[in-house]
């Protein structure tokens, strides 16, 4: 359909709680899901990364998760049922801030459940950069942003200063 603007840090939008999305609003998401879609190719060309983008972040408050690694996958109404007690720590970027880097720590394994674009119950298993991922994604549904969940005061950096960071990007804790 169109690429979209992605909401930067410090727009108001980024802070609010997404609405559920409703059976009967299921026509209108192939667009949203197209536009998403859009905007994270359209990103990756600029940034050479990128593989997911909520909803909120193009000001669509609905509770919906777009990824694209191997193939499409969409998440509506996701909910984590389940998340380790093991945790991992990770220097995070985001689409919304895309020159900086947040140190943050998540959990390393967790269950997620949503629906498809057909409107039928999925379960997905994630670990490690994809159980990451996915909790990153799910907060922008909450208006939460990875800057909200940095480690210390110590846990920003530009990504054009990534030589002098010392942590591997996932290391368990």
């Amino acid at each position: 359909m169109a690429v979209r603007e992605v909401l930067l840090l410090g727009n108001p939008k980024l802070y609010g709680i997404s609405e559920p999305v409703n059976r009967d609003e299921l026509n209108a998401m192939p667009d949203v899901v197209a536009d998403l879609h859009d905007t994270l190719m359209d990103f990756r060309k600029k940034y050479h990364a990128g593989r997911a983008i909520a909803a909120p972040q193009i000001g669509a408050m609905k509770r919906l998760v777009y990824l694209y690694i191997d193939k499409p996958v969409v998440f509506i109404d996701p909910v984590f049922d389940e998340k380790s007690t093991e945790m991992i720590e990770l220097w995070d970027d985001c689409m919304s801030f895309p020159d900086l880097l947040v140190k943050v720590k998540r959990h390393k394994s967790c269950r997620i459940n949503y629906r498809d674009m057909e409107w039928q119950d999925q379960t997905m298993m994630l670990e490690d950069d994809l159980s990451e991922l996915l909790q990153h994604e799910y907060d922008h549904l909450d208006g939460i942003l990875a800057v909200a969940r940095a480690i210390d005061e110590h846990s920003f950096a530009m990504k054009s200063q990534r030589q002098f960071l010392r942590q591997e990007f996932l290391t368990p804790v």
